[in-house]
Parts: C-alpha cells; structure tokens; sequence
C-alpha cells in the first residue's frame, strides 16, 4: 500500500480528534459528526490547493484518503454492504460540503454558518466552527502540501 500521504491522512485525523471543535455539541459527539468534520478539513484542504498542484497528485490524495477511510471503516466491524452504502454517503457527503465551500472567501458569517449548517446541524454554534474553518482556510493558504 502507497504510504505517501499517511502523515497527511493522520493530520487530518488529528485535526478532527480537537476536542474544541466538538464543545458547542448538543449531544455526545458521533462518529458521523467526527466523519463530517474530517470531511470539511478535507475539502478545505482540497479548495485551498486545487491552485498549487497538479490534479493528478491531488487525486491521488483523494484515492489514498477515501482508502483509508473506508478501511477505518472495515476496522469498525460493518459488513461489506454497509461499507458501501457508507463510502457512497460519504463520498456525495464530501462532494457537497466541497461545492458549497467553494467560494467561502467571498461569503459573510451567515452565509457561511448556511453552508455549514446542512451537514453540522448538531452544533449549537455553528459560528465557532466558521470561524475555526477560516482560520484553518487562512492557515493552509499560508503553507506548503509538504507542512
């Protein structure tokens, strides 16, 4: 297996595990609620260095974060059905927050807290993480793939 992109994968991961994010929760967070959070860095992520880098390395990236995904998912224990309606859900998950956070460097607070609002609908304040988003937007706009 390609382990070019595990530290990447892991920071991501590391990202989604700040207890921070999760403290305007209204209830215990889930692991669809870890899920979308993850999928939102990766999206910013994605938004951010789609300008940087060819698309060949960045669908790789794509590949290699959906594969590790879905193995996280098999370590879970659901059966091979589940997996793919899951992996399906996700992935159009993904493509959605992906499409809505496009042009989020044009959009005021409330647009923004609309655009989270559909897949973070569990969280109280959702301005916390809008703002935690741009500052994870301003942060990634500021780096190199390689930091």
């Amino acid at each position: 297996m390609n382990t070019k992109y595990i530290i990447l994968y892991n920071n991501f991961i590391k990202l989604t595990r700040n207890k921070n994010l999760y403290k305007s929760l209204d209830t215990q967070d889930t692991f669809s609620d870890r899920i979308t959070i993850f999928l939102a860095h990766f999206a910013f992520f994605l938004k951010v260095n789609k300008k940087n880098y060819n698309k060949d390395k960045l669908q790789k990236i794509y590949d290699f974060i959906f594969r590790q995904l879905e193995l996280s998912i098999r370590e879970i224990g659901y059966g091979d059905q589940s997996i793919n309606k899951k992996m399906k859900d996700y992935i159009n998950s993904f493509h959605s927050i992906l499409s809505d956070i496009h042009f989020w460097d044009n959009l005021n607070s409330d647009q923004k807290i609309q655009k989270l609002k559909p897949y973070l609908g569990n969280f109280k304040d959702i301005i916390d993480l809008v703002v935690y988003f741009d500052n994870f937007n301003i942060d990634l706009s500021k780096n190199k793939l390689n930091f």
